[in-house]
C-alpha cells in the first residue's frame, strides 16, 4: 500500500491531504514547519496502521516557494513531483467552488492517478540543482535593475514636468539642479529638490550595480568555466546573437535541460502550436505560451535581429518567402521564425550544426 500526500501551499499555512487511495485526511501546519510535517506523516502512518515499507508520494504546485521543498522531501526518501499549476484539471463551470481544502483533495486524487499510470494528468516541472537554479539569478537581476533605472528616470522627469520643465538627460543632475528654475523663473521647491536628489541617487546606485554585473558577464563569456558560459560563448559567435541573448538562453534554457527532440524544445519555450479541432471546425489558437516566458520574449526579439543580421540565411529567406505580404503577416511569421530559430540554436549547441546560410562574427568582443 502507498501513501499519497498533496501539499497546498500558502505564505502562512500549508494544507496537507493524505490518502491511501480510499479516504482523504486533511490537516494544517504552519508554512515551512518541516518538523510538524514529519510528525503528521508519522501520525498518519500509525493511524492507518501502515507498514514501515510503505512508499510515500508527494506533490505540490510550482510557485513562490520554488524547489527547496522538493529537495527537502527527496532528502529523506520521499518520491516527490512538482507540477505546473496551469496544467492541472479544473471544473469548467463559470462559478466553480475554490478553496484550499478542495484544491488539496483534487491534487491528491490526481497524484493517485499519476502514479497509477496516467502520466498525462498534468505537466511535471523539472527540478534544477541548487547550482543550476542559482546561475539564473544574475541575468534576472540585470533585467530587474534595468527596469528600476527606467522607472526611476521616468519619475524624475515627471517631477520636473509638474513645474513646467522638460529634462532630456539626467547626466550630472545633482550639479545642474541649482541652475534649474520653474516655469515662472522661481527656484524649485525645497521638498521637490530633495526628492529628486534622493531618486537620482537610487538611479545612480542601480546603474553602478548594473555596470558591475555587465563587467562580470563580459568576463564570464571571455573566459568560460561552466557549461552555461561555454554555451553562451558559442552562441555569441553567431551574428545577430548579442551578449544578453547568449547568456540568457544558456542560463535559462539550454545548460540545464536535456532535450530529446525539437518538439520538446518548442514546448518548453511555449512556442508550440495549440490546434483546435471539434466536429467540422478546424483551427489554430496560436502558441501555447506554457513555457519559459523570458525565453519566449527573447526569441521573438532575437528573430527580428536575425532578419537584420543574417539576411542570407535559410531561415531569413524562408520568412521573407512566406510572410512578406504585410505587417500582420510579418507579426504572425516572426513567432514561427522564433521557434525555428530556437530549434536551430539547440542543434548548433548540441550537434554543432551551424544554421544553414548563417555567418559567424569575424571577431567576438563581449
Amino acid at each position: 500500500m502507498n501513501l499519497y500526500v498533496a501539499l497546498e501551499l500558502s505564505n502562512s499555512k500549508w494544507k496537507l491531504a493524505f490518502s491511501t487511495g480510499e479516504n482523504i485526511r486533511l490537516l494544517n501546519i504552519d508554512a515551512r514547519d518541516t518538523i510538524a510535517f514529519r510528525q503528521l506523516l508519522k501520525a498518519t502512518c500509525e493511524k492507518w496502521q501502515l507498514p514501515e515499507s510503505t512508499e510515500i508520494y508527494t506533490v505540490y504546485e510550482a510557485g513562490r516557494d520554488g524547489f527547496w521543498i522538493a529537495r527537502w522531501l527527496e532528502s529523506f526518501g520521499i518520491n516527490n513531483v512538482v507540477v505546473d499549476p496551469a496544467s492541472i484539471e479544473v471544473n469548467r463551470r463559470k462559478r466553480r467552488a475554490k478553496t484550499d481544502r478542495l484544491d488539496a483533495k483534487a491534487l491528491v486524487r490526481q497524484l493517485i492517478r499519476y502514479h497509477g499510470g496516467e502520466k498525462t494528468v498534468w505537466s511535471v516541472v523539472r527540478v534544477p540543482s541548487v547550482e543550476q537554479e542559482d546561475q539564473r539569478r544574475r541575468e534576472r537581476e540585470v533585467k530587474r535593475l534595468k527596469k528600476e533605472i527606467g522607472a526611476g528616470t521616468a519619475r524624475i522627469k515627471s517631477l520636473f514636468v509638474l513645474h513646467g520643465l522638460e529634462v532630456n538627460s539626467l547626466r550630472e543632475l545633482t550639479e545642474r539642479l541649482s541652475d534649474m528654475f520653474c516655469w515662472d523663473g522661481q527656484a524649485l521647491p525645497a521638498h521637490l529638490r530633495n526628492e529628486i536628489e534622493r531618486e537620482y541617487q537610487r538611479v545612480e546606485f542601480a546603474r553602478a550595480q548594473l555596470k558591475q554585473l555587465e563587467r562580470e558577464r563580459a568576463t564570464r563569456i571571455a573566459n568560460p568555466k561552466t557549461k552555461a558560459e561555454h554555451q553562451a560563448q558559442k552562441l555569441h559567435k553567431l551574428r545577430a546573437v548579442g551578449v544578453i541573448s547568449a547568456m540568457t538562453l544558456s542560463d535559462e534554457f539550454f545548460s540545464w535541460r536535456d532535450f530529446q527532440n525539437v518538439r520538446q524544445v518548442g514546448a518548453c519555450a511555449g512556442l508550440d502550436g495549440s490546434p483546435y479541432a471539434s466536429g467540422d471546425h478546424q483551427g489554430e489558437q496560436g502558441i501555447s505560451k506554457a513555457g519559459n516566458a523570458r525565453v519566449r520574449t527573447l526569441m521573438v526579439e532575437l528573430a527580428w535581429s536575425w532578419l537584420r543580421n543574417q539576411p542570407d540565411s535559410d531561415l531569413a529567406k524562408w520568412f521573407e518567402k512566406n510572410f512578406s505580404r504585410g505587417k500582420r503577416s510579418r507579426r504572425i511569421g516572426i513567432v514561427a521564425l522564433a521557434r525555428k530559430l530556437l530549434v536551430a540554436l539547440w542543434k548548433y549547441l548540441e550537434k554543432d550544426e551551424l544554421p544553414a546560410g548563417a555567418l559567424l562574427k569575424k571577431t567576438v568582443t563581449a
